[in-house]
């Protein structure tokens, strides 16, 4: 099957193993790379059979947006494997945002990636409106979702939002709710909401997994390893212990991200 990892983070090398450290003391685990560095996603992704990968990097200040996306830009310049997402901050203003979106779309970026308790905002912000306004159906935007210890990513607000900018195409990490499981019917009924699979199968029944698939369509979820934090031979072991037709997998692993990405 063609596997595509939908959810990866990359860093420069000379700040790649800090800032991994910091994501793995953020949430209290223990990263399985020491250092999420272009090279080591596409060694250990392709020890796990995967052949493309969707790539981004975190803006905590609005003057490092365009470092950030020139970074992703030359990284997906250089690798074909790689599939790039932009990042955004709330604190630009709305005109600054959409010449940041024009400037992605134009340079090949295919999606917006945003975390919510990283960067303190509120998906539902009024602050951050302006960036579904800016990025409209150009491309989706994947938010982390759902940490029970803020407010910021909380599902009912991705769900407000998703209600409220119905030509947005939303992207729900982790099931769309890391450590909120329980607060997952907010999303019935949404079609611009999708899920991918990153950050959860650890924490998770492959019952559960399999309910949450089947609730909100296997059409809306694509496979994540979430690297560096986990060994991609091992999330995929683990999304495939869910009871689940090999058509079904295709559709999750490849086939749902190339269709809502546009990909050949």
């Amino acid at each position: 099957m063609e596997i595509i990892d939908a959810h990866a983070h990359i860093y420069p090398v000379k700040i790649a193993e800090k800032a991994t450290a910091a994501i793995g003391e953020f949430y209290d685990i223990k990263m399985a790379m020491p250092a999420g560095v272009p090279e080591r996603l596409i060694e250990v992704g392709k020890k796990a059979g995967i052949s493309r990968f969707v790539v981004h990097s975190c803006a905590t200040k609005a003057a490092q947006v365009r470092s950030i996306n020139e970074f992703i830009k030359r990284e997906t310049e250089e690798r074909k494997e790689f599939l790039g997402f932009m990042t955004l901050h709330e604190d630009l203003t709305e005109e600054e945002i959409a010449e940041e979106v024009e400037w992605c779309v134009k340079n090949g970026f295919k999606g917006v990636k945003l975390h919510p308790d990283f960067q303190k905002f509120y998906i539902d912000g009024e602050n951050a409106e302006k960036i579904y306004r800016a990025v409209g159906d150009k491309l989706p935007i994947l938010f982390h979702t759902g940490d029970d210890r803020y407010e910021y990513s909380k599902p009912i607000r991705l769900a407000r939002i998703a209600k409220k900018y119905k030509n947005v195409n939303f992207i729900g990490a982790h099931f769309g709710g890391y450590r909120c499981w329980d607060e997952l019917d907010c999303y019935t009924g949404l079609d611009n909401v999708y899920f991918d699979t990153s950050s959860s199968l650890p924490f998770i029944s492959v019952e559960k997994a399999k309910t949450l698939i089947r609730k909100f369509g296997v059409e809306k979820f694509f496979f994540g390893t979430d690297f560096p934090m986990w060994d991609a031979t091992e999330e995929l072991g683990r999304f495939l212990k869910i009871p689940l037709k090999d058509s079904e997998r295709e559709k999750i692993l490849a086939q749902n991200l190339k269709m809502l990405l546009k990909l050949d």
